[in-house]
C-alpha cells in the first residue's frame, strides 16, 4: 500500500473517523482504524461494536492494500506534521511509514482482515434532512439527554415521524426537549430512539450547509450518510416517554421576555446558586412573577443575589423553584428574540418556548423551596 496525500486532507477524515474507535477494551484492534484503499480514494473506518464510521477520500494511490494502525498513535502523528504532502506506505517488514518533508516515523500494524465488519443494514424507512437542520435540531435537545446509565432509553434522543412531521425529544427526568419540523418529502410514520453519543458525533461531522444526510432505520441500526461520510449506530431498546402526555396544554401563568435579558439575569444568578463554598451542594433559585415584573433570587451561605425584570404579564401571580442550570441550557439554544415562558403551579412543569416558529418547546421541572 503506498499512498500520498495532503496533511489536511487526512486529517479531516482522520477527526471524522476517530470517535468510533474504542477506548476501553479488550480487542486491541477495534483501537485502531482500518485503512484501505480503492482506485484513487481511501477509505478510513473506525468501529467500537456500538457505532461505526467510514470516511472515503480522494488521494494518489500508487499501489493498493490495506492495513489497521493505532488511531490515537497515527491522528497525533499527522497532527503534528507541517500542512504538505505525507506520503504513507506499508513496507515489507508490515510497518506503515508515514514520509513528511525530513519526518520519517515507522508505526506497528494488525491485520485487516481481523477488523469487525460494520452491520449491514436493511433500511425499512429513511428521511432525508438538511445538514443545518438536523444539527439545529441535535443542538437544541441533546443537552437534555440522560447520563444515568440505569435508564440507558433515555441516554439517547427520539426521533419520530409522523404526517411527514420529524420530532426529536429528549429527557432526562428533570427536564424535556422537543424540536420539530416538516419534511419537504412524503415519509411513512416510524420512530426510533438514536444514542446521545451518536449524535454528538454526527453533530461533529455534519456542516451548517444546504447539503442533505440521508437517515435511514432498520429494526435495530441506523444510518447517518452525508457527503463521503457514513455514520452507523444501534438504536436503544425500550420504550420511551410518552411525551405528549406529560407536556401541559395549559397555563396558569405566562410571560413574554427578552431572551438574552433573562438569560443574563439566570446567569448572574448562578454565581450565588453554584456556591463555591459548599461546592456540592445547588441551591434552587426562586422565580417570582407579579404583575409586569418578574424576580429572580437566591438566598445560601455564599450570599443573596435578586435580579428584577420587566416583562409582559398574563395570568396569575407565582412563586416557584427552579435549578437555574436548567433554564440556562435551553436560553443558550433558542435564537429567538423574545421567549414565552408558562407556569402552571409552584409544583408543576414549566415551559419555554420560541415564539416566533413555534417548533421549539422545553419542559422544566420545578424544585420545591424551603419555607421561609
Amino acid at each position: 500500500m503506498k499512498i500520498v496525500c495532503f496533511r489536511d486532507t487526512i486529517l479531516k477524515a482522520i477527526n471524522s473517523v476517530v470517535k468510533g474507535v474504542a477506548t476501553k477494551t479488550t480487542m486491541p484492534i477495534l483501537e485502531g482504524i482500518l485503512i484501505q484503499t480503492n482506485d484513487n480514494e481511501i477509505k478510513l473506518t473506525t468501529y467500537d461494536l456500538e457505532i461505526g464510521i467510514e470516511y472515503v477520500m480522494e488521494c494518489e494511490v500508487k499501489e493498493q492494500g490495506s492495513t489497521v494502525v493505532n488511531a490515537i498513535m497515527f491522528s497525533e502523528i499527522i497532527r503534528k506534521l507541517p500542512d504538505t504532502e505525507i506520503h504513507i506506505s506499508l513496507n515489507e517488514k508490515n510497518l506503515l511509514e508515514i514520509e513528511c518533508e525530513g519526518s520519517l516515523y515507522k508505526l506497528a500494524t494488525m491485520n485487516p482482515e481481523e477488523f469487525p465488519e460494520l452491520p449491514k443494514i436493511e433500511i425499512e424507512n429513511s428521511i432525508e434532512v438538511e445538514q443545518n437542520i438536523l444539527k439545529n435540531m441535535i443542538r437544541k435537545t441533546i443537552f437534555a439527554v440522560s447520563s444515568e446509565e440505569s435508564r440507558p432509553i433515555f441516554t439517547g434522543c427520539l426521533f419520530e415521524i409522523e404526517d411527514n412531521k420529524l420530532t426529536v425529544v429528549s429527557v432526562d427526568g428533570f427536564r424535556l426537549a422537543l424540536r420539530s419540523i416538516n419534511l419537504n418529502n412524503q415519509s411513512n410514520n416510524f420512530k426510533a430512539v438514536i444514542p446521545g453519543k451518536t449524535l454528538n458525533e454526527v453533530n461533529k461531522i455534519i456542516t451548517d450547509s444546504f447539503e442533505t444526510v440521508k437517515i435511514g432505520i432498520s429494526k435495530n441500526q441506523a444510518l447517518f450518510e452525508m457527503d463521503n461520510c457514513k455514520v452507523v449506530t444501534r438504536i436503544l431498546d425500550g420504550e420511551f416517554l410518552n411525551y405528549k402526555n406529560v407536556i401541559p396544554n395549559n397555563w396558569e401563568t405566562r410571560i413574554k421576555v427578552n431572551k438574552n435579558s433573562i438569560q443574563n439575569s439566570f446567569e448572574r444568578i448562578s454565581l450565588i446558586s453554584s456556591s463555591t463554598v459548599e461546592k456540592e451542594k445547588k441551591y434552587p433559585v426562586k422565580v417570582q412573577v407579579d404583575i409586569g415584573k418578574v424576580t429572580i433570587s437566591c438566598t445560601n451561605q455564599t450570599g443573596d443575589a435578586k435580579e428584577e425584570l420587566f416583562v409582559s404579564t398574563e395570568g396569575k401571580n407565582l412563586e416557584a423553584g427552579f435549578n437555574p442550570k436548567y433554564f440556562l441550557d435551553s436560553l443558550k439554544v433558542i435564537e429567538d428574540e423574545e421567549v414565552y415562558i408558562e407556569f402552571g403551579t409552584n409544583i408543576s412543569p414549566c415551559l419555554i418556548k420560541s415564539i416566533e416558529k413555534n417548533d421549539y418547546t422545553y419542559m422544566i421541572l420545578p424544585i420545591r423551596l424551603k419555607e421561609e
